[in-house]
């Protein structure tokens, strides 16, 4: 990975996002930023209550996190965003041109468990279904890789940096 990109660590909840993140980031020497701590209180108390965000309480979260993806353009980071439909990728796109996706995968069951063993978390393991009705992998022209949630997050984290550091250069 040229470690002046910024990556996007995206998938539905519980897929490790906020773990995985920060081991990256560390992994390649640049900030990490949580993408829950760019959601709006609205959108926390929503999601608490049990209600999916619609794409109009996304806007701004994601307007937020793209404007520090730019910020950070040039000299790397990771950032967790859910980014779950192709539109919300493209809008953090358009704020930051060269960000690449890793998208965490894996089987719903194990998903599911790991939610379930959260502490202090708003996102109620309910909105997973949600979740992966909204979920529109990663498509081939977009920059980025998939890669399983199953094994520790030091191993899935290890697979991450492998896939990005297998991608091909961006050409300027």
């Amino acid at each position: 990975m040229n470690t002046t990109e910024v990556v996007v660590i995206m998938g539905v909840a519980g897929t490790g996002k906020t773990t995985v993140g920060p081991l990256l980031a560390a992994r390649f020497d640049v900030p990490y930023a949580e993408g829950d701590d760019f959601h709006p209180q609205a959108n926390i108390d929503k999601m608490t209550a049990g209600t999916p965000l619609t794409d109009d309480d996304r806007r701004p979260w994601l307007d937020a996190i793209g404007a520090w993806a730019h910020e950070r353009s040039g000299q790397g980071g990771v950032v967790s965003c859910s980014a779950l439909k192709r539109s919300y990728r493209d809008r953090l796109r358009a704020a930051a041109p060269g960000v690449v996706f890793v998208h965490l995968t894996g089987d719903r069951a194990l998903i599911e468990d790991r939610m379930s063993h959260r502490q202090g978390h708003f996102m109620p393991t309910a909105l997973l279904d949600s979740q992966f009705a909204t979920l529109q992998p990663l498509e081939p022209d977009e920059a980025g890789v998939a890669v399983d949630v199953a094994g520790s997050p030091e191993e899935i984290t290890e697979r991450a940096a492998a896939a990005l550091d297998a991608l091909p250069e961006p050409t300027p």
